[in-house]
């Protein structure tokens, strides 16, 4: 049984749905915080349609956001409440795209990902294991969890951009080159923008690269 996730909605300039956007927040944040990015990509991408759910659970570590598993170092949960989590909020999101997917009339190669931290560890789970292949992920100051299941799990290998602050105090800059590595070896078409300078968050060059690399995919 999953959970339906509540979803915020920004209509695509053009009137027409041509392509889904889903913008997949990070810990402690919630759908808005993320959506907001679609005015500036509309001009871009005026026939995507942009979503932004929130995630399954009230956030234990940040009382008024959302989380999609709890973090052990960042609230009270252990490493077993951790993995349950992420694999029930994995589920959850599946759902929730196949949804998507229906009720827009779309097939999933017009469906991208841009994941932020936490959101982005889920874009990177979720989407090699979906049967049809999703247009695009961007994977913005986040990591790969469970690498060592991508070989057997996957099922699908959409482009993945990897896009992360060098300077980022929360999610270590490393895990980008460790999910880059990952994600080569499986033969993921996979790109990588180091945003200099930049801490936990997403830099006007990140955007603008972002921006480029779905343009070219949806």
């Amino acid at each position: 049984m999953t959970r339906e996730l509540k979803i915020g909605r920004v209509a695509p300039k053009s009137g027409m749905v041509k392509s889904v956007l889903v913008f997949l927040h990070g810990y402690g944040a919630d759908g808005a915080d993320l959506l907001g990015l679609a005015e500036p990509m509309a001009e871009q991408l005026p026939d995507t349609l942009f979503l932004a759910p929130d995630a399954p659970e009230p956030c234990r570590g940040a009382p008024f956001g959302r989380q999609w598993f709890p973090l052990p170092g960042f609230d009270d949960s252990d490493d077993e409440q951790a993995a349950a989590g992420f694999a029930a909020a994995a589920r959850d999101l599946d759902a929730c795209l196949d949804e998507i997917i229906a009720q827009e009339g779309i097939g999933a190669d017009h469906l991208a990902l841009f994941g932020f931290s936490q959101g982005a560890m889920m874009a990177l789970e979720v989407a090699p294991r979906r049967a049809e292949r999703l247009a695009a992920v961007v994977a913005c100051s986040g990591r790969l969890l469970r690498p060592e299941k991508l070989a057997k799990d996957t099922k699908t290998k959409p482009p993945v951009l990897l896009l992360h602050g060098d300077a980022d105090p929360v999610v270590p800059f490393e895990n980008m080159g460790l999910a880059g590595d990952a994600l080569v070896s499986e033969g993921f078409e996979t790109y990588a923008h180091v945003m200099r300078g930049t801490a936990h968050g997403i830099a006007p060059d990140g955007l603008a690269v972002a921006l480029s690399f779905l343009k070219d995919r949806l």
